[in-house]
């Protein structure tokens, strides 16, 4: 949802608190009036009045370019929360819509590339025509997400890119007409309105396009993008305390950034002092908002505080009934939670909700079912009635694909279930915890020395019943390089970390005998130079990361693996991101 702002205005708050169900039409829909039943319908989202919101901003829809993107913007977050081809089809038509809406404000002949010409020409361009610019370029990123999402084809993929490039050339024009007018901001609210968009659009660009490894950035900037970390996070900063109607999405994409992306694709060095600061002024405004709780819980279990993160993901279920998908994020965390803590009786209840209620990845929720399953005894097991050989033959057949390919993490899960095939399957090991890897969640255990001495124990056991085993299957060295790698991660958090080292270096001398599970030796070489980054060493670190990244390729999860290295390298430039 890319249109979502904090409105600090007093009068835009006393619209929101002393009239919810009651906010009049406006009789003339100029662009302040516009701005402000927006930022109306913004506060009603992040009080869960979902449908109040829609029904204030729907009479003017199609008539007024902020009502538009508004609108479109509620609708498209349903959309990709669902992953119902209705709700899908819904919100297209409906951004079709919003985009004619936008189109009827911009300047006559507007191309992208030209406002900043029309501004240096000393041309007459309205402010109402600037933010019809924004509004537009914003209206595309949506139709963009939604065509990736649609179909399954290349041609798909390859019209959501050139939507996206038209966007980010839209938001470059509107940084030059910032740039050249600067002196009209003093006095004008609707351009601060336009400025907090701006530092929004250019800063969210910067920032996640930093995050592409070298050689897929080096190609974006030679059709025009850039991607710059610093740069856009300090845009992202000034936009998250620009008073403006956008003000809270700055503030979103900087709390997903901190406590998701940074975790998932970089190293899980995310921010989380910034993360609470953003966050405290609207957890006083919104007390009970399902959004704010979220980010509230999930901020509470990366700090390690498991307990008052399921106390808060439970509060976030309970707050609203309206959009069940808020509760399926919630059931992916509290699952996460139960399994840090190996409570895997609790982990497969909220993983069978989302198998049953949740559409976004059938696959992965039905492997990760199967994995926590794997975890339990076998008398715990068949109090649930399930069938685990049953489960893992299922996953194949549920993987779906997005803009014409495979989801990587499907893949995977498909590649591991496979061994179930057979009649005599050899059972996985110790699946949960390899996918607790592979969401990098055993940097967020390891803040807990208890919990991750009680994995270490788990892993162990796995490892003795792997040296006993007097019939070792073909799957024998690949089982025993994933506990290798595994029990060197608890080690490194426990502060052990010559200990972790030999695991490691197991693990990549067994390189020859991996058959099936070729990811463990690049992913290995990483979590080595990890170790050898947290020593002190930065050549020996950079050497092995570098090895990661340049000797291997065609393995599971390789893109996810690119991610972290660049994010790797960066910090050992001198660059790092600290966690507080």
């Amino acid at each position: 949802m890319a249109h979502v702002g904090n409105g600090a205005a007093a009068e835009e708050e006393d619209c929101f608190e002393d009239a919810f169900d009651r906010i009049p039409s406006a009789c003339q829909m100029d662009l302040q009036t516009a701005i402000q039943e927006t930022q109306c319908a913004l506060n009603l989202v992040l009080n869960n009045k979902f449908s109040q919101a829609l029904d204030l901003l729907k009479p003017w829809w199609k008539h007024s370019m902020y009502h538009a993107l508004g609108y479109s913007s509620i609708l498209v977050m349903q959309a990709t929360m669902t992953f119902e081809q209705k709700d899908i089809q819904t919100a297209i038509e409906t951004i079709k819509q919003a985009l004619q809406t936008c189109h009827r404000f911009r300047k006559r002949n507007s191309v992208v590339g030209s406002l900043s010409t029309l501004i240096s020409k000393r041309s007459n361009l309205q402010e109402e025509e600037m933010h019809a610019e924004l509004c537009y370029a914003e209206c595309l990123l949506q139709k963009a997400t939604l065509t990736f999402i649609q179909d399954e084809n290349m041609i798909s993929f390859i019209k959501g890119g050139i939507k996206i490039r038209t966007s980010y050339q839209i938001y470059k024009d509107c940084q030059n007409v910032l740039n050249l007018t600067q002196d009209k901001a003093e006095q004008s609210n609707s351009f601060k309105q336009f400025e907090g968009g701006v530092k929004l659009g250019i800063g969210s660009f910067n920032l996640m396009l930093s995050l592409l490894p070298q050689r897929v950035l080096r190609l974006l900037e030679f059709i025009g993008f850039s991607g710059n970390r610093s740069f856009g996070l300090s845009q992202l900063r000034e936009g998250a305390t620009s008073q403006s109607l956008r003000s809270i999405l700055s503030v979103l994409t900087l709390l997903f950034y901190n406590t998701y992306v940074s975790l998932i694709l970089g190293t899980g060095e995310g921010n989380l002092v910034e993360a609470e600061a953003l966050l405290e002024p609207y957890q006083e405004k919104y007390p009970k908002g399902s959004i704010i709780l979220f980010y509230s819980a999930r901020i509470a279990t990366l700090r390690g505080n498991f307990e008052k993160a399921r106390a808060r993901f439970e509060e976030c279920i309970g707050s609203q009934q309206e959009w069940k998908q808020i509760h399926h994020l919630c059931y992916w965390e509290l699952m996460w939670t139960h399994s840090f803590q190996q409570e895997w009786q609790q982990a497969y209840r909220y993983a069978d909700l989302l198998c049953k209620e949740s559409r976004w990845s059938k696959a992965i929720y039905m492997y990760q079912k199967a994995a926590i399953l794997s975890m339990m005894t076998e008398e715990d097991v068949r109090k649930t009635g399930e069938d685990i050989v049953e489960l893992f033959r299922q996953v194949e057949g549920l993987k779906q694909r997005l803009a014409g390919k495979s989801i990587p993490m499907e893949k995977f899960a498909v590649r591991k279930s496979r061994r179930y095939k057979v009649e005599q399957p050899v059972p996985l090991l110790i699946p949960a915890l390899e996918m607790m890897y592979v969401w990098n969640g055993f940097n967020i255990v390891g803040k807990r020395a208890d919990y991750t001495e009680s994995l270490l124990v788990t892993i162990e056991k796995a490892e003795l019943q792997l040296r006993n085993d007097p019939n070792p299957s073909e799957f024998h060295p690949d089982d025993s390089g994933l506990v290798q790698m595994l029990k060197g991660l608890c080690l490194k958090h426990l502060g052990r970390l010559l200990q972790a080292e030999l695991c490691f270096t197991q693990v990549l001398s067994s390189e020859s005998r991996i058959r099936y599970d070729h990811y463990l030796i690049p992913f290995t070489l990483y979590e080595l130079g990890l170790l050898y980054k947290q020593q002190g060493d930065f050549l020996k670190a950079t050497t092995y990361i570098e090895r990661a990244k340049t000797n291997y390729k065609d393995y599971s999860m390789e893109s996810r693996l690119h991610f972290r290295i660049h994010a790797a390298l960066n910090s050992l430039k001198g660059s790092p991101v600290s966690t507080p």
